[in-house]
């Protein structure tokens, strides 16, 4: 196989994706934080700016895009959203090609996309990863958000594909409604698994 072992990570709201990125990182194994990668685009002085305002006027300013007028502009208007879509899509893309070159000498990265079966990303890696946890575990932790509300839980979930649906897509999946120490250990079995024991935490030599 030319490259590394591509993991695509991927999990609903509130599932502990971004927790189980950390304990990847802290094994040794590069990630692509396709949001991330995105917020730094749209921020000061950021790739992406001024394409979003000649297409979306008024949705940017001194810091950069302004993400709740933006939001506005594309909600509920699938051609807004397909236009923003054109303009951040190729971008990540970009961004995400010049990863793998970086780490092309790594026995395995992931890629951290949230929506990679809804916008058809499963197929450019080698393997899917969800992230699961109990509905009432994944309801409290998204609640707790500063900021969040049933209603705008209820419309987020309902653009997501239902987690028994992605859990039945997936390669891998773990459950992160247990202990961290039972999640940690589970990541570390994957990355013995796909790694074969080549990736080491920062700091160690390989």
């Amino acid at each position: 196989m030319s490259g590394p072992f591509v993991l695509g990570l991927t999990g609903s709201i509130g599932m502990g994706k971004s927790t189980l990125a950390d304990m990847f990182e802290a094994r040794g194994v590069p990630v692509f934080d396709a949001d991330a990668e995105v917020r730094r685009m749209q921020g000061r002085d950021g790739a992406l700016v001024g394409a979003i305002e000649r297409a979306f006027p008024g949705a940017t300013g001194s810091d950069g895009v302004d993400r709740e007028r933006l939001g506005a502009a594309v909600f509920g208007d699938p051609a807004a959203l397909a236009r923003l879509e054109a303009i951040v899509h190729p971008a990540v893309r970009a961004s995400r090609d010049d990863f793998l070159r970086r780490y092309a000498d790594r026995p395995l990265v992931v890629f951290d996309i949230p929506l990679l079966f809804e916008k058809g990303g499963a197929d450019e890696v080698d393997a899917v990863l969800v992230v699961s946890a109990p509905p009432e575990v994944q309801r409290a932790r998204v609640l707790a958000r500063p900021g969040m509300t049933v209603e705008k839980y209820e419309q987020i979930l309902a653009l997501q594909m239902p987690d028994a649906d992605k859990r039945a897509r997936a390669d891998y999946v773990i459950d992160t409604g247990t202990t961290l120490a039972e999640t940690e250990a589970a990541v570390a079995r994957l990355v013995d698994k796909l790694a074969g024991g080549a990736c080491q935490p920062p700091g160690r030599t390989r």
